[in-house]
């Protein structure tokens, strides 16, 4: 039975979907795939067309609107619009290492790997059919954008336009490019950081020498590490995220019998910023969002030691770390221990599906808009740009006024800055 709800001038409508864990297997083992539908109350029964929001990550569910801004604002002018929670997160079957500890490793790459953005394609195409519509527009953000790419790869008669912000990837470069170019990112980003905050460098830099010399427990009885506490460098391609880290600093130790230790509260707040914990499908299928009939073989780790400014040792400067992941963090977090011996395995698999169609993308006539962040720290944007090369009828808006969480920072202008561009678009077609 569907559940719906009024929320002031908004009207909520759930949706749960059984589909195939295996496409090729139709008759095999299903899923539950959720989705929430959220449309203007006065146009409740209007016959509008359909918005599908594909969430970044991979491995976090759609965003809960509570109220009628943002983009949300921008987009229920005109589109009734479908939040999917992408298999494996949110109130679909849910990836957690509760879920997976019945399986073997071996049992656990086999299911992991049909969770990769053709399989989300998959599900949204067999939702979209069972609802009746014959057409809808995207809304792609970051890992989202990827999953429009696919999706307009292999099913753009079912596409009327593409929205994408901060979600442009490479169509054929390995994950080792990616990772060399989003390392100096991050470098240029963390010099920039510490130019604005000159006292963050010795605030980092004792944080590290205290947790090089002491063994710190996180709440949930996690070492804390200085590999760990190098992760929140993420947060530095985010608008905002430069400030909140430094008053996270400023808070970091408490005076305990006159000496200093790690603040409990400052402990609750890096093991916050630890979402592979409760996302694990952000750790462990990460890099193979970039593979394409290859294997990462642990791309971001290997190619950190072209960068030994990462590696911290007491008395060098310190510097973070971004959006990658670590054979090691499947040895010091909690929850992805039980998950080592498949994140390797995956990390050596080489058959991966090819992801897009370089030809069919080449003469796309589905109106595509991109919000493309000239400072992107997560999305390279010059791999951003040989893409758009590739796509002569996607218009893009180049611009370094946002950081790559744009969408959620000014969505209503940004959507609404995309949706002028494919109607223009739409005019030069017509």
């Amino acid at each position: 039975m569907q559940a719906c709800f009024y929320v002031d001038d908004l009207f909520y409508r759930q949706h749960q979907f059984e589909l195939p864990l295996d496409y090729a297997d139709q008759d095999g083992e299903t899923i539950r795939v959720f989705a929430r539908e959220v449309v203007a109350k006065d146009k409740q029964d209007t016959d509008l067309p359909w918005l599908v929001y594909l969430q970044g990550g991979p491995g976090f569910p759609a965003p809960r609107p509570d109220s009628n801004s943002g983009w949300f604002k921008r987009a229920l002018k005109q589109y009734r619009i479908l939040l999917l929670d992408q298999r494996g997160t949110g109130l679909s079957t849910v990836i957690s290492h509760q879920t997976l500890a019945c399986k073997t490793p071996e049992q656990q790459v086999t299911y992991l790997s049909q969770f990769r953005a053709d399989n989300i394609v998959r599900d949204a195409e067999a939702i979209r059919e069972q609802l009746g519509i014959q057409q809808w527009a995207l809304l792609g953000q970051s890992f989202g954008g990827f999953c429009a790419l696919h999706y307009l790869s292999y099913y753009p008669q079912s596409l009327s336009r593409a929205y994408l912000t901060g979600g442009i990837p490479s169509m054929t470069r390995h994950a080792d490019d990616v990772y060399q170019a989003t390392y100096q990112r991050v470098l240029d980003k963390t010099q920039q950081f510490f130019h604005a905050f000159p006292a963050a460098q010795g605030m980092c830099n004792r944080i590290a020498d205290y947790l090089l010399n002491n063994e710190v427990i996180l709440p949930n009885g996690q070492r804390f590490t200085v590999e760990q506490f190098q992760l929140i460098g993420i947060n530095l391609g985010r608008s905002g995220g430069a400030l909140a880290m430094y008053y996270l600093l400023e808070d970091a130790f408490v005076d305990v019998n006159s000496q200093p230790e790690l603040s409990y509260s400052f402990l609750t707040a890096m093991l916050a910023e630890q979402s592979y914990l409760t996302n694990p499908i952000y750790a462990v299928l990460h890099e193979s969002i970039y593979c394409q009939q290859d294997a990462s073989q642990w791309s971001a780790h290997r190619v950190r030691e072209h960068y030994p400014q990462c590696n911290y040792v007491s008395g060098a400067d310190f510097c973070f770390t971004g959006e990658m992941v670590y054979p090691w963090m499947f040895e010091q977090l909690e929850t992805l221990k039980p998950l080592k011996v498949a994140a390797n395995l995956l990390a050596a698999k080489a058959d991966w599906p090819q992801l897009y169609d370089i030809e069919q993308l080449a003469k796309n006539t589905v109106p595509v808009t991109a919000a493309v962040y000239v400072e992107d720290m997560y999305v390279e944007f010059d791999y951003s740009r040989e893409t758009l090369a590739l796509m002569p009828n996607a218009k893009a808006w180049m611009t370094n006024e946002y950081e790559h969480n744009g969408l959620r920072a000014d969505g209503e202008r940004i959507l609404d800055k995309l949706i002028s561009m494919a109607e223009v678009i739409e005019q030069t077609q017509s």
